[in-house]
Parts: C-alpha cells; structure tokens; sequence
C-alpha cells in the first residue's frame, strides 16, 4: 500500500514539472527551448532542473515578481526581441546561478539597481536594442564578476563613470549608436576609456551627437584641449563650493552644539568634471559650459585641501628650478664674455709684441750695414 502511495505521489511530481507544452525540453542537457511561440508570459511547470531556458521572439510585456522561482538552478536565460518594458526589482530573485542574461531588443527604459543585486556570477549582460536613458551607478557592485557589458543602441547621453569602475573583470564592451552628449560630463568615461583599453578591453565606438560642432566624432580621439573650459570652470566651482560647505559646517556646529563626533561634521565637496569628475548639484552653484549635473560622488574637503596644497609645492618647486635654470644660464652668459673679452685682449696683445719685435729686427741689419 506504502509502495503504490509512494509511486502515485512521485507521478504527480513529475506531472506537476512536465515539460510545458508550449515548449520543448531537453531531459538530459536540462535545456528549455521555447522560441517563437507567441508567448505572452512565461511559461509555467517548468522543471527545477531547468539549467538554460531561451525564451526570445515571443510577445511578452513584463517580468513579475520572483518570475522564475521554478528554476533556481537556471545558468543561461536569453529574454530577447520580445516587447518587455517593465521589470520587477525582484524578477530574478533566487537565480544565484545566473551566468549569462539577454534582455535584448525589448522595449526597457530604466533598469531598477536591485534587479541584479542576488546574483554574483553574472558574466554576460546584453542590454542592446532598448530604449535606456541611463543605468544607475550603484548597479556596478552586484556586477564586479562581469566579462561582458552591451549596451548599443539605446538612448545613453552619459554613463556614470563608477559603475564603470566597479567593473573590474569587463572584457568587453559596446556603447555604439547612443547619443552621446560629449560636454563636461563625458570626460569621467573618456578617461576611463583609456584606462580600460590600455589594459586591453574591447569596445566598439562613443560617437558623439551633442553639441554640434563635436557631432559624429570619436570620444576617444578628441583632445582634452576642447574640454579645457571645463576643466577651468570646474576649479572655480570647487573652491566656491569648498566656501559654501565651510561656512554651512560652522553655522550647523553652532547650531546643534558641536556635540557630534568631528568626523560626522567632514564636508563633501561636489565635484564638477562629469562622472569622473562629479556633477553639478549641491550648493546651489552652476557651471556656464555644461547643463544641470547629476548627482555627484562627495568628495573630502581634506583631501581636496591637501590636494591643493600638494599642487602649490609641486608648482613652487618647478618654479624654482625654472628660476635657477635661469640664474645659471645668466651666470654661464657673463662667464663666457668675459672669457671672449680677454681672449681677444690678449691675442690684440700678443700682435702688439710681434710688431714690436719685427721692427728691432729691421733696425738691427741697418745699424750693422752703417757700421
């Protein structure tokens, strides 16, 4: 009776995981293989084991919430060219074998920042073909295993340059066809760029579309030379903002006290060179060559100072050197004309000498010949 209960129960089982029959399935590689099916949603009773399920050229609109908790062991799963266009910040919830994600050719605008924050083992990523403003930085730190990154043909104007960072196994990399704003903001991605082709990566292409006289050239291959207004405008806005935080830290120290722990009291300090160099934002500053920053990365006031300070001694030290470079040029000058001065006296003297003794000698046979 046990034996039959037994038998009954694991064939429910086996029903309840049967393979959908929209779909076909592979028993011995575990793969689920339902392509261009029509589907508008995903699929149900797949089997546990379940290691890769593509899922592309169907008509789904959304992933819900835990949308595959039937598959936790799933590796593989390719969601292209369907017309997604939202995504539950816990879609994925529970996929911590999740190596390699497609959401491709979908119709996404934004990407929720927990979306991706359970699984450590992603390696691939494809967020081509949307239509994405931007990806959120702090993204980058469930991202740290990522080999490749695709985010072509989306609607990209900057990218924030610590999600960038946080990618420390990035391979490869696709940025091409995005309308890239290459202002103030886009320098914090060029010097990324460099570093990270310097070490190898891979990557296609940054053509910019904004401002117009930068319109359909490289990032790569513009000179920092046309960032330099930038650049200056960012110096100002920093000590500007290092006087507004100051001023800000002593009225809220008299104000509550100053009983709080010195170290709750240290100012941040906007920066102003795009992702890399920080946004606008904060004290209320503005800077005339770019538009309204994004939220920047704080910076210590500290370090700025002594930032500032260590660039003063470097410049003070150059300076010197330029000032005794001088110094002795002018000194070597002189030496060499006084040499040149007594050099001819003494070949104007020497002449003098010879003259003199050719007329004694002249005189000599005459005096002889009288005698």
């Amino acid at each position: 009776m046990r034996v039959v209960l037994v038998c009954a129960m694991l064939s429910l089982l086996s029903l309840a995981h049967a393979c959908p029959k929209e779909c076909s399935c592979n028993s011995n590689t575990k793969v689920v293989d339902c392509r261009g099916r029509g589907l508008y949603d995903i699929p149900r009773r797949l089997h546990p084991d379940t290691q890769e399920l593509y899922l592309q050229d169907n008509r789904i609109r959304g992933l819900g919430s835990m949308a595959f908790r039937e598959i936790p062991l799933v590796r593989i799963l390719d969601l292209s060219n369907n017309s997604i266009t939202a995504v539950s910040p816990t879609a994925l919830l529970g996929l911590r074998n999740l190596q390699r994600l497609s959401l491709a050719y979908n119709n996404l605008r934004e990407i929720d920042k927990r979306l991706l924050g359970p699984i450590r083992s992603l390696s691939h990523l494809d967020l081509s073909h949307n239509s994405l403003w931007g990806l959120p930085g702090a993204m980058g730190e469930n991202l740290r295993n990522l080999s490749h990154l695709g985010l072509a043909h989306n609607r990209l104007t900057r990218l924030d340059r610590s999600l960038l960072e946080a990618l420390t196994h990035l391979d490869s990399l696709t940025l091409r066809d995005n309308p890239w704003r290459c202002d103030c903001q886009l320098i914090g991605l060029k010097l990324w760029l460099e570093t990270y082709l310097f070490k190898g990566g891979v990557m296609d292409e940054v053509l910019c579309s904004q401002p117009e006289e930068m319109r359909d050239r490289d990032l790569q291959k513009i000179p920092y030379q046309l960032f330099h207004a930038c650049m200056t405008t960012s110096y100002h806005y920093l000590f500007a903002n290092i006087h507004h935080l100051e001023s800000e830290r002593l009225l809220r120290g008299h104000t509550h006290g100053n009983h709080a722990h010195p170290s709750s009291h240290a100012l941040h300090v906007p920066m102003a060179m795009g992702e890399g160099f920080g946004g606008g934002g904060g004290g209320g500053g503005s800077m005339p060559e770019c538009e309204t920053k994004q939220k920047q990365r704080p910076v210590n006031l500290r370090h700025a100072i002594a930032t500032v300070i260590i660039t003063g001694v470097v410049c003070g030290i150059v300076c010197l050197m330029m000032l005794a470079a001088a110094v002795y040029g002018c000194a070597y000058a002189a030496i060499m004309a006084k040499y040149q001065r007594e050099l001819k006296k003494n070949e104007e003297l020497a002449a003098a000498q010879g003259a003199d003794h050719a007329t004694a000698d002249d005189k000599e046979p005459l005096e002889n010949a009288i005698a």
